[in-house]
């Protein structure tokens, strides 16, 4: 299978996709903390600090429970991104799941993005640079959207090992507009590579 970065192309590098062309297939956003975001024609990154009008725009931490631990914590979480394949794989297990409703600014497919290494740089469109920071925590919140939500979106792998499938954490390092339909670029970081957490 060929796997498709625009820096190393060495064996050591992760499976990043299946040879197509990585797009965006949906946008979205909340300028409430809402669950579920709204999806748009087009969304704003402003650099360092996340989606315009999103409520989680900001240099410093927005979610709530991590704002009540420490306010002054730098914003790792300022765009979440989904898989649209993990779509298809929930509404296969009988859930109704559309983009923006698990609280992704950015839906995408063909891309591997849970094995993507932290510091990958994702180029969206003409001028948007993402720069991953780690996993989304799936929590409770999943369950209140639809019931068995949360344990869908966990799973393990061959050596026993928790997967969070939920998404990924990203801050702008350079702005710009995205739409669906953009084509998105990977850039690996340097070996290396460190496997995502959840941050």
């Amino acid at each position: 299978m060929n796997f498709t970065a625009s820096s190393d192309p060495s064996p050591n590098a992760p499976a990043i996709g299946d040879g197509a062309t990585a797009i965006v297939t949906a946008v979205s956003q909340s300028q409430t903390h809402t669950f579920s975001k709204t999806t748009q024609t087009s969304i704003q990154l402003m650099t360092d600090l996340g989606v315009l009008g999103d409520a989680h725009l900001g240099s410093t931490v927005k979610h709530r429970s991590r704002v009540a631990q420490d306010p002054t914590q730098p914003n790792l979480r300022q765009v979440h991104l989904i898989h649209a394949e993990l779509h298809d794989e929930l509404r296969a297990a009988g859930f109704a799941v559309t983009a923006g409703e698990m609280g992704e600014n950015i839906t995408t497919r063909g891309l591997n993005l849970l094995g993507l290494p932290t510091n990958t740089r994702l180029h969206i469109g003409p001028h948007a640079i993402l720069k991953i920071t780690g996993l989304r925590n799936p929590c409770t919140q999943l369950d209140a959207f639809q019931p068995g939500l949360m344990a869908a979106t966990l799973g393990r792998d061959e050596n026993g090992d928790l997967i969070r499938k939920a998404g990924i954490m990203a801050i702008v390092i350079a702005g710009g507009v995205i739409c669906p339909n953009d084509t998105i670029r990977v850039e690996l970081p340097p070996q290396p590579y460190q496997r995502l957490e959840r941050v």
